[in-house]
């Protein structure tokens, strides 16, 4: 049993764009803009605070899918420091991955429907503002608890493509996935649950190119679940799923979404039926001779733990050889294949991001929270991000989240780039690259942990 204890507030507000938006997530998609609405999409903010007077660390997650621009996104995160007036490393703004939310490209603007996006991200950034007054506003004396599960509803998606030397984005039912499960429960003085938090690694590409709904995907479904049970709202935290997916996939058919946010929801109530009470821990008591030597473990108070610490750090990775913006924008002028043009759309907004340089940093961040540790970063890191953390740093509660503050490209481990595969065409990162920011990450959280 993980515990942090201290002053804790949750807020939720609707962040559903209107209905036209530009909303082309998908290469193969035949439509520009979103038709309606089969869930809403939303921003839950949890403030963690060692005092009602102290500043706050800021956990922000938003049912939007990736940034194609760092300005976009360096705008909206620096707009919300600003209103708090918080140094960079206190804010998480975390994005949960749908493949079915709206461009958040300012830069689309000319296209159909784009004339929504601007607007719709300066909504944002002034909604997250108000969420984060709110949580704080209503912050009180909390006990998050932490306990990992499994849930299958994640898949190995690099598929070896039959007669061919490619690796595709699908089911590979013959490569095993990580299906580990971090649930969060906070309780407040009077044992009532306020808020869940939920860490899971797995794409939310159920809905695709013949889907013309914004939908939060599966996460709108498990939130359906979760929250009546448990009477509060839960933050979903996109964990390390580079290379993880639903098996079925790429769907139309919203009720698949729904399905899969079942499946992750039961398992979520399962990990949070089997939790201690607050600041209680198994005690060792002794044995009782019957027809065996019987251990007895009984409920006890443990003592809570209060530590929080934020830290930001940069890691420098280095680029793959790639044509320069120049190159990149003639291309994309000249092409008349819409699939391949969105990729140079696509990868043009890679380039601004990471530079025209041969290494780039990409920021890091690395909280604290009692005897827990919440890691964060922008890419779409494979899933050994987080079974290498969770292994280093146990028995520490370790949660690892995907496009946070920012995004550039995958994070795939060294031995894939012995393969083709969208991910290592896609990424703009040199091999070892992860693994680059795996030892950073540990040896940060390794560090943290030992401070008294």
């Amino acid at each position: 049993m993980m515990n942090y204890h201290g002053i804790i507030g949750i807020a939720r507000k609707d962040i559903t764009p209107p209905v036209g938006i530009f909303a082309r997530n998908w290469g193969a998609a035949t439509h520009d803009v979103a038709a309606g609405v089969h869930m809403p999409l939303t921003l839950t903010c949890i403030t963690f605070q060692t005092a009602a007077a102290t500043a706050p660390l800021v956990l922000i997650s938003a049912d939007l899918g990736w940034w194609k621009s760092a300005a976009d996104e360096r705008n909206l995160r620096h707009g919300i420091l600003a209103a708090l007036s918080l140094p960079e490393e206190r804010l998480m703004f975390c994005l949960t991955h749908t493949h079915a939310g709206p461009s958040t490209f300012s830069e689309d603007a000319g296209k159909p429907g784009g004339q929504f996006i601007i607007p719709y991200l300066q909504q944002v950034q002034q909604v997250a503002v108000d969420a984060a007054r709110e949580a704080m506003a209503s912050a009180q004396p909390a006990t998050l608890t932490w306990r990992y599960g499994h849930c299958g509803l994640a898949v190995n998606r690099d598929f070896p493509e039959p007669g061919g030397d490619r690796l595709v984005v699908g089911y590979n039912p013959g490569a095993a996935a990580d299906d580990t499960l971090l649930t969060g429960r906070i309780t407040n003085a009077a044992g009532l649950v306020i808020g869940t938090i939920v860490n899971y690694a797995c794409h939310p590409t159920t809905l695709a190119w013949d889907n013309q709904l914004l939908s939060p995907d599966y996460i709108g479904g498990m939130r359906s679940v979760v929250e009546p049970a448990t009477g509060a709202f839960c933050l979903f935290l996109q964990g390390a799923s580079g290379e993880l997916s639903p098996a079925e996939q790429y769907s139309g058919d919203t009720s698949l979404a729904d399905s899969y946010g079942r499946q992750l929801g039961f398992a979520i109530l399962s990990a949070l039926e089997g939790m201690l009470p607050a600041d209680t821990a198994l005690t060792y008591t002794g044995v009782v001779e019957s027809g065996a030597s019987l251990a007895i473990w009984k409920k006890t108070p443990a003592p809570p733990a209060t530590t929080l610490i934020a830290e930001m750090a940069d890691v420098d990775m280095v680029l793959k050889p790639m044509p320069s913006l120049t190159d990149i924008e003639a291309a994309w002028a000249a092409c008349e294949d819409h699939v391949i043009k969105e990729r140079l759309w696509r990868q043009r907004g890679i380039r601004k991001t990471v530079g025209e340089g041969t290494v780039t940093k990409m920021p890091l961040w690395i909280w604290r929270l009692g005897n827990s540790i919440l890691a964060g970063q922008p890419n779409e890191a494979y899933s050994g991000f987080q079974t290498t953390l969770r292994q280093e740093l146990a028995p520490a509660a370790v949660a690892v989240m995907n496009i946070v503050n920012g995004y550039a490209g995958y994070l795939p481990p060294e031995e894939s780039f012995n393969h083709q595969s969208y991910a290592v065409w896609q990424t703009p990162f040199e091999k070892g690259s992860l693994e680059r920011l795996i030892r950073s990450a540990t040896s940060i959280s390794q560090r943290m942990i030992q401070t008294a």
